[in-house]
């Protein structure tokens, strides 16, 4: 069974920095995606930021600019650089990655635990 481990969270005041991390426990074999999303209180979880297997990232609009999502496929680990964070940065962060399909399943899809994010005025 594989696990995704998080790391990195915590408190932080506004305009501070943190960098999080997620390592899968196991080799998960060829990655098509990896993510960030995050979940704030009273609100659905929301992608922060992708990146392929090629390194094309993508950023939703609040984190542009400020955050900086990176890889490295062959350790199965994903990165997010998070600058200038602000008070409604408050969410819990989870990691994503998602596999490719083979002729017997579809995309394997593993999440990690979850790391709590939080930013004070």
């Amino acid at each position: 069974q594989v696990q995704l481990v998080e790391s990195g969270g915590g408190l932080v005041q506004a305009g501070g920095s943190l960098r999080l991390s997620c390592a899968a426990s196991k080799s998960i074999g060829r990655i098509n995606v990896m993510g960030w999303y995050r979940q704030a209180p009273g609100k659905q979880r929301e992608l922060v930021a992708s990146i392929s297997s090629g390194g094309t990232t993508n950023y939703a609009d609040p984190a542009k600019g400020r955050f900086t999502i990176s890889g490295d496929n062959a350790k199965n680990t994903v990165y997010l650089q998070m600058n200038s964070l602000k008070p409604e940065d408050t969410a819990v962060y989870s990691c994503n990655i998602v596999g490719y399909p083979t002729a017997l399943r579809g995309p394997p899809v593993y999440w990690g635990q979850g790391t709590q994010v939080t930013v004070s005025s």
